[in-house]
């Protein structure tokens, strides 16, 4: 668990960074009509942080196996409103959030990694690989979507 916290650790540091080196254009442009923008991406990351909380704390202590509860991706970056607030303030709210994954991550004990959960289409998986999953996704959109230029995803 050292090296997803020092992955999350790593993009709370640099992704700000990547962040205030792109033009207020480069971050609000969709690409397309259907797809988010920059700025919405990084509120995408927000929202998977304030789910992945709850999960990471109830699968340690709830009866097994907790069962996933999924949301609505578009409906949350849609109500949230991330392509009309400031940067600064969904990078704070990020920075925020994956601060206190990393503080979460670092306390499971090691007892409690192998609690199962039930991702859906009846797959168990284990509180470490969920964990693991998380750093996975966000570095997928932020190699995939952020860092790349004239991105059309």
């Amino acid at each position: 668990m050292q090296k997803v916290a020092e992955g999350i650790s790593h993009w709370i540091k640099t992704l700000p960074e990547e962040y205030n080196s792109m033009s207020e254009e480069e971050i609000s442009n969709r690409p397309l009509p259907n797809k988010w923008s920059k700025k919405e991406i990084l509120g995408h990351l927000c929202d998977s942080a304030i789910n992945n909380i709850e999960r990471f704390i109830k699968i340690q202590y709830e009866e097994q196996v907790y069962v996933i509860q999924s949301y609505n991706q578009d409906q949350w970056v849609t109500v949230q409103n991330y392509q009309d607030r400031t940067l600064d303030e969904i990078v704070n709210l990020f920075q925020t959030l994956n601060k206190q994954i990393v503080n979460i991550v670092k306390n499971v004990p090691n007892e409690k990694l192998s609690n199962l959960c039930d991702i859906g289409n009846n797959q168990h998986k284990t509180l470490e690989w969920l964990i693991q999953d998380y750093l996975g996704h966000m570095e997928h959109h932020i190699h995939n979507q952020i860092l790349i230029e004239n991105s059309d995803f």
